[in-house]
């Protein structure tokens, strides 16, 4: 019997190679400004074309600045974008320009276009394709080389990871959030537990979470060392995709949603490693550290040198100078400089009502600056029907345009050097944000309290 990831790579099997890869039919190629030239470039080379440009889409977000999009001002930046244009009309490929109704990042694009659909598999020159995996799709991140296989045959040749399934059991408390359980997970299987896997998430926990609780989830899959991370289908995915702009209709809706059903691992499949965790016991998170599993609970301590094996505790001291903490403290009530909501991570319309649910009758805290960025423009069309644009402007936030922002240093979103950024992205590695800025990750709850307190905020305390 089955897992289903073994349903869905076999499916797509092109051929094996004996001792060697398989090559494996792709659905759906996403590019972005930055991985991407090299590859087209190798496609002019060999004087070839793209083999199926009506299964590539292409979109900046990388570079894109979030407070106006009509230029780009560093030269570096504004001459990617532009060839990502330049080659997207050469060869024919679907391009949702910077500015237009269409462009985000690519990993809240997709999904919410219905452009990424169950039993897909969907590859991107990105770490965080894993994001799509949530709609029960195999995705991955690849390389610029293996972008270039793709362009050219809509295939690509793998060899095929082994299957874990971490299970969340029980409910999930009042204020822990998808976020929280990602970070969770991580500690406690550190940033290097899921080498070489690809994980499906299962259990009563996962299966109460929306559509965007399951997105920032599978996004965060990348940051455990999985190469893909995914989750069942079910009632919950089909009312997210139902009548976007790429979901099939009509009568073709139902067909397909017959054949999504199918898409789940047999009750008897046995996987490579399996792994149980207790909803109940996941608190809203925070890191201290330099890698995404280095976290604690927002109102725990950070672990003193007694918690860390003798063999890892150079490389812990390291992380707290950087971070300019120390073993044992709490770092709950800690000052601030920064805050930013957005990201694939955490950049979705559930995550900016969560913000605004948080901060809506208060004001945020004097010198914190604060980047509010939807993950796209279809996000923020949301958070103005909603009034959601409101309630932060009263708050004394500013939404701001779509784009990656700070989740890395790409783009004028930078956190300067020694700040501290409590921020809803994924990598707090060191410069992710700016050289020298130091990155707390935590979910939109968190970040919403800090926001408006001016220190390291539990919500549940709000």
């Amino acid at each position: 019997m089955k897992t289903l990831f073994d349903k869905i790579w076999d499916a797509h099997v092109v051929q094996r190679v004996d001792d060697g890869p398989t090559q494996l039919y792709i659905d759906r190629l996403y590019c972005h400004e930055v991985t991407s030239p090299q590859a087209f470039d190798v496609l002019r080379d060999k004087g070839i074309g793209v083999f199926r440009p009506g299964q590539v889409v292409a979109m900046p977000d990388h570079n894109t600045p979030t407070d106006r999009q009509d230029c780009i001002a560093d030269p570096v930046g504004r001459n990617q974008v532009e060839t990502l244009a330049r080659n997207c009309a050469e060869f024919g490929i679907r391009h949702f320009a910077m500015g237009t109704k269409d462009n985000g990042i690519i990993h809240v694009v997709g999904p919410e276009k219905a452009l990424s659909l169950p039993g897909m598999t969907i590859v991107c020159g990105d770490s965080h394709t894993s994001t799509h995996g949530a709609v029960g799709a195999i995705a991955m991140g690849i390389g610029t080389s293996e972008v270039a296989q793709v362009l050219a045959s809509q295939t690509i040749l793998q060899s095929k990871p082994r299957t874990m399934r971490i299970n969340i059991e029980g409910t999930l408390p009042e204020g822990t959030t998808a976020k929280d359980v990602a970070l969770y997970i991580m500690a406690r299987m550190t940033t290097s537990g899921a080498t070489g896997y690809a994980v499906e998430y299962a259990g009563s926990a996962v299966r109460a979470m929306s559509m965007e609780g399951r997105l920032t989830l599978s996004n965060l899959s990348i940051e455990m060392g999985s190469r893909a991370g995914l989750i069942a289908p079910d009632e919950t995915t089909f009312a997210y995709l139902r009548d976007r702009e790429y979901a099939p209709q009509g009568e073709a809706w139902h067909r397909a949603v017959d054949e999504w059903r199918k898409l789940y691992s047999d009750p008897d499949a046995v996987f490579d490693k399996e792994v149980t965790y207790r909803a109940e016991d996941i608190a809203p998170r925070i890191t201290y550290g330099t890698n995404p599993g280095a976290g604690i609970a927002v109102d725990g301590c950070i672990p003193t040198l007694e918690d860390i094996q003798e063999a890892d505790r150079a490389q812990f001291m390291d992380m707290l100078d950087y971070m300019q903490f120390r073993p044992g403290q709490k770092l709950e009530g800690t000052p601030v400089d920064y805050c930013f909501l957005g990201a694939c991570t955490n950049g979705r319309i559930e995550d900016f009502r969560a913000f605004a649910s948080v901060v809506k009758g208060r004001r945020k805290a004097p010198g914190v600056v604060s980047w509010l960025v939807p993950g796209s423009a279809l996000v923020r069309q949301q958070i103005m029907d909603e009034g959601i644009d409101m309630i932060l402007e009263e708050a004394g936030f500013e939404l701001r345009l779509p784009g990656c922002s700070a989740c890395l240093a790409m783009n004028p979103d930078k956190v300067p050097a020694g700040k501290l950024c409590i921020s809803t992205s994924n990598r707090n590695f060191v410069g992710r944000q700016g050289q020298g800025a130091r990155t707390i990750l935590a979910s939109p709850l968190v970040v919403a309290a800090s926001a408006v307190t001016g220190v390291i905020t539990d919500p549940r305390k709000l």
